[in-house]
């Protein structure tokens, strides 16, 4: 443990969240793999995650982590303080008929079945996102041709001094995958404003019912996975590539490109982040020498490696 995650621990008896010096990641990631991180910090809600910040003892540098299902940190571990927000910090609340206030704690899961089941149509697509709203607002998650932004009318940022900050879609820059603040600053979200449709023809509910039955057809559902690796090259797909080069079912130590849907890799064997992220390069470097693509990772890898 370091010094200054020694000091954070031993001065937290304010804070309502738990606190967790050298924390394994392998228990807070979807991979289940990963090394440990210096200071991870679960807030119990936004207003306490508000005070940890405000503190401003924790040791640098920061950053947030939603469900961890898009998530890797290397076998040397991760310098600095993860934040992380609690189940309580997902709450969902009505404004008006067609417009929801959603914490970024919240999972988007939820956030469907609780949209679905007050008449709303347009959120059947986040069923089948397996992560926070927080993390699907900073990467932009969609499937089935919609996408987080496309509803998103508001969101509330969180500075790195625990200082709320409302927001319009025009702040960031928004793209497929990929979102940014337009001056620059860390992607912290504490809650969106979302607008949906209203149900008019009454079959939202069946509209989610098919996505999720297709994805469970398609997809390595109840694996130790992260989501789909990479996102699609322009005018193609990761997948179908990836079963051109014949990666499907390629392995490399604990690790295991799944045999349903080539664009995920599964935690076979007790894989380290050092396999995972060997079996990535692996599949990144089959597609180049055959097919002249590149493949970026949708996931995010940090850390350092052993």
């Amino acid at each position: 443990m370091s010094a200054a995650a020694s000091a954070m621990v031993s001065s937290a008896s304010q804070l309502r969240g738990r606190m967790i010096a050298d924390a394994d990641m392998s228990r807070h990631c979807s991979w289940r793999a990963g090394g440990l991180a210096e200071l991870l910090y679960v807030a119990a809600d936004l207003e306490d995650a508000c005070e940890f910040l405000a503190g401003g003892d924790y040791p640098q540098p920061l950053t947030m982590v939603g469900l961890g299902s898009n998530f890797l940190v290397r076998d040397g571990g991760l310098r600095g303080t993860l934040l992380k927000l609690a189940p309580a910090a997902g709450q969902i609340e009505r404004l008006s008929e067609q417009r929801l206030r959603v914490q970024a704690g919240a999972a988007c899961p939820k956030l469907a079945r609780q949209a679905v089941a007050a008449g709303l149509a347009g959120c059947e697509f986040l069923a089948g996102i397996p992560g926070s709203i927080g993390g699907a607002l900073a990467m932009n998650a969609g499937c089935y041709g919609s996408t987080t932004w496309q509803r998103v009318v508001s969101v509330t940022t969180l500075s790195e001094a625990g200082v709320l900050e409302k927001l319009s879609p025009e702040s960031f820059a928004i793209g497929y995958r990929t979102v940014a603040r337009r001056d620059g600053q860390p992607l912290m979200f504490a809650s969106a404003e979302f607008e949906f449709d209203a149900d008019e023809d009454g079959q939202a509910r069946q509209r989610m019912e098919e996505m999720l039955a297709k994805r469970s057809r398609s997809q390595p559902i109840g694996t130790a996975n992260a989501g789909s690796v990479f996102t699609n090259p322009p005018g193609s797909s990761a997948g179908r590539l990836l079963d051109e080069v014949g990666m499907r079912g390629a392995s490399f130590g604990g690790a295991r490109v799944s045999r349903r849907h080539a664009n995920f890799i599964i935690n076979e064997k007790n894989a380290t982040a050092a396999d995972i992220e060997t079996l990535i390069g692996m599949m990144q470097e089959a597609v180049f020498e055959r097919c002249d693509i590149r493949l970026y990772p949708e996931v995010r890898i940090v850390g350092d490696e052993a």
